[in-house]
């Protein structure tokens, strides 16, 4: 009996089941073992020795993948700001036009103003 008071064959029987600790579990537990233990320890849990491979596998990719998404969105947040800054010039470049426009717009009103109140 283990820990949690299942016998190992009824605890092992359906390993495609298994949640990620378990396998990560059976990973650690096997990792120094001989190849005659490993394949022993497999026997005994009811699982393959091409499954605890494989599980391995996925602990080692993990980080992998991990660290190649972390490159992955620190690229995308960099390409962002940079298009950030672009819009941020691009809005600031039109309000000074429009800026501009409305004081041209002002003096027009004004001098009309004053060519009507001289005539």
């Amino acid at each position: 009996m283990n820990k949690r008071g299942l016998s190992a064959t009824s605890k092992y029987k359906n390993a495609d089941k298994w949640s990620s600790q378990d396998k990560f579990t059976v990973v650690l537990e096997t990792a120094n073992l001989s190849e005659i233990e490993f394949s022993e320890y497999c026997r005994e849990k009811g699982i393959y020795p091409e499954q605890v491979k494989e599980w391995r596998d996925a602990c080692i990719d993990a980080n992998d993948s991990t660290k190649e998404f972390n490159l992955k969105s620190s690229k995308e947040l960099r390409e962002k700001r940079k298009k950030n800054e672009r819009l941020e010039k691009e809005l600031a470049r039109k309000e000074k036009a429009l800026e501009e426009t409305a004081a041209l717009l002002v003096l027009r009103k004004k001098a009309n103003a004053i060519s009507r109140s001289n005539d």
